[in-house]
């Protein structure tokens, strides 16, 4: 099975990458490989390699430069993945859409199901929404799996654990949100669930984050305590948490963003790893590196 990656030199890339099965032909392709603000380019690139899969892994994730950037953001975030979506309908291909907890307000304080509507509070959200919206318009339903997640991290790229390990060793103290709650989730659990995805042929809307709840200062907490417990750290920041009104930012965040994944699990007979566990498994990782 021949399968195109975009945005293999990122966080998910590379992960998916590493855990790719042996029956797989992999093509993983960098943001210099293909430019996901050239559209025509994501047509050609399907066009011509007619791979069974693309695991839409490249996006735009800077959520306050969004606010900024909205052209650009646009034609990654949704006219990329419609244009991926047009080219499989031609060539009889399917569509891994990764996704986001930012397409929802967090207003409801209770875990999002997959086919609730979407709400995005930012630039961001709603170019992730709107690629959702393009991908589904483009593609039949039953080659087009959308799979949303939240608060992704790894041992590799730019992501919240990567900063608060480097803070925890340049600070005494630290200041961080605790009134935003969600789930971190890392980049093997989430690479593991996009490759059943495709071992199964899932469709339609699914969610995938790590077991458990928690805001960001918790977050930041586990990750110096468990850093420590790993030697990477000697002594981890004391962390202070914040009102989102103490630490105002560009783009507006859901304060409540858990997604209620029991039903893809169960699809994917894939159980729940609790975030603290996965986060002690990146951490280790980091150690050996």
């Amino acid at each position: 099975m021949r399968v195109l990656i975009t945005g293999g030199s990122g966080q998910l890339g590379q992960a998916l990458q590493k855990l790719s099965p042996p029956s797989v032909e992999l093509i993983a392709l960098d943001r210099y490989a293909l430019d996901l603000s050239d559209p025509r380019a994501c047509e050609v690139a399907v066009d011509e390699l007619t791979p069974a899969w693309v695991i839409n892994a490249g996006a735009y994730t800077a959520v306050d430069r969004a606010e900024v950037e909205s052209e650009l953001v646009y034609i990654v975030n949704a006219k990329a993945p419609e244009a991926l979506a047009r080219a499989l309908q031609r060539t009889g291909g399917s569509l891994l859409q990764l996704s986001t907890d930012f397409v929802f307000d967090g207003a409801q304080g209770s875990p999002y199901q997959p086919h609730q509507p979407l709400m995005p509070l930012g630039v961001y959200g709603a170019s992730k929404a709107a690629g959702e919206v393009q991908a589904a318009s483009a593609l039949d339903p039953d080659r087009l799996c959308i799979l949303r997640t939240s608060w992704l991290y790894g041992p590799v790229g730019r992501n919240f654990l990567l900063t608060m390990l480097r803070l925890h060793q340049e600070r005494e103290t630290l200041a961080v949100v605790a009134d935003q709650v969600g789930c971190p989730t890392s980049t093997h659990g989430l690479a593991q669930a996009c490759w059943s995805v495709l071992e199964q042929s899932l469709v339609g809307r699914h969610h995938w984050s790590d077991a458990g709840v928690a805001s960001w200062y918790d977050f930041a907490v586990a990750i110096g305590e468990l850093a420590m417990h790993c030697e990477l750290l000697q002594t981890p920041a004391l962390v202070r948490p914040l009102t989102t009104a103490e630490y105002p930012t560009p783009a507006r965040r859901p304060s409540y963003s858990l997604l209620d994944c029991t039903a893809t699990r169960s699809a994917l007979g894939l159980s729940g790893v609790h975030w603290r566990q996965a986060l002690y498994g990146v951490l280790e990782q980091l150690r050996q590196i």
